[in-house]
């Protein structure tokens, strides 16, 4: 059995009765008229002012310098990769094995994920990557895998 749906009436006005003179012109000359008649003198003075920030030329240029370490020691943040450069170098390391990069270490056969192989690879320290760790002053140290514990 089929519903039979009714035609709601609407209610809406067409462009053609809407009545000028109930609407005014609506030009920006009435909608400024408005304003300027509800402002004061001193808000008038506020709206013509023209604000003049001054500026400062720094003088120090950024540069980028490199701590030299000595015996192989971490200067620069913790002493161990933090949670996200082992997720960096596991990322980059997965994508370059995807690609069809060597292994570099002899992995059990268990490893098929490109993944697992990049974390082994990174756990036992046979990639030739080093981290740059910068500070905000522009100070940077290369750390190589091998320093980290």
């Amino acid at each position: 059995m089929a519903v039979k749906r009714a035609k709601k009436k609407s209610s809406a006005v067409k462009d053609d009765d809407l009545d000028i003179d109930k609407i005014g012109d609506g030009g920006k000359d009435n909608l400024q008229k408005d304003l300027g008649s509800n402002l004061g003198e001193a808000d008038k003075k506020e709206l013509n002012r023209v604000i003049i920030y001054k500026t400062y030329d720094a003088d120090v240029e950024f540069r980028l310098r490199e701590i030299p370490s000595k015996n192989n020691e971490i200067l620069i943040g913790p002493v161990r990769l933090t949670r996200f450069e082992k997720a960096r170098i596991t990322g980059a390391r997965s994508l370059q094995l995807s690609l069809g990069a060597p292994i570099l270490t002899k992995i059990p056969p268990e490893f098929t994920d490109t993944i697992m192989i990049a974390k082994y690879e990174l756990e036992k320290k046979t990639l030739p990557i080093s981290i740059r760790r910068i500070l905000p002053n522009g100070i940077y140290q290369d750390i190589p895998i091998e320093w980290t514990i």
